[in-house]
């Protein structure tokens, strides 16, 4: 993978989580703290979503399916990071969201995570088989 693809995976990861954050701080409270239904709904979509743009991004930057699990976790680092310091800290970071909410959203992440990843293995160890 070129320099320049790491840097556009980098940005793009922190554009994707920044997006996902502002989305969440606003629109949070109408999905996590919802009905049942509602927030099982959000909760399959959303990983079903993120991965369907994660692997359109690695598509478009036509990054070999060799390099798909690489590729992943520089698109999920920055997300990673800030939602670390957006968990510890929710009160500020999304301050429409109630402090019990803070469970379900890093369930919604760690859910999203673990898809996106664990798809871009499987695409990179099939690679080597």
């Amino acid at each position: 993978m070129s320099q320049k693809t790491i840097v556009i995976l980098l940005a793009l990861g922190l554009a994707i989580w920044i997006v996902g954050s502002i989305y969440y701080a606003y629109r949070g409270p109408s999905i996590l703290e919802t009905t049942t239904q509602r927030y099982w709904i959000a909760f399959a979509i959303s990983p079903i979503f993120s991965t369907a743009l994660c692997i359109a991004i690695l598509r478009w930057l036509a990054v070999p399916p060799a390099n798909w699990a690489t590729a992943m976790l520089l698109l999920a680092i920055p997300g990673m990071a800030g939602e670390a310091v957006v968990l510890s800290h929710l009160g500020t970071f999304m301050p429409k969201l109630h402090a019990t909410s803070g469970g379900r959203y890093g369930a919604f992440l760690f859910a999203t995570y673990a898809l996106v990843l664990s798809i871009a293995e499987v695409v990179t160890l099939r690679t080597r088989m």
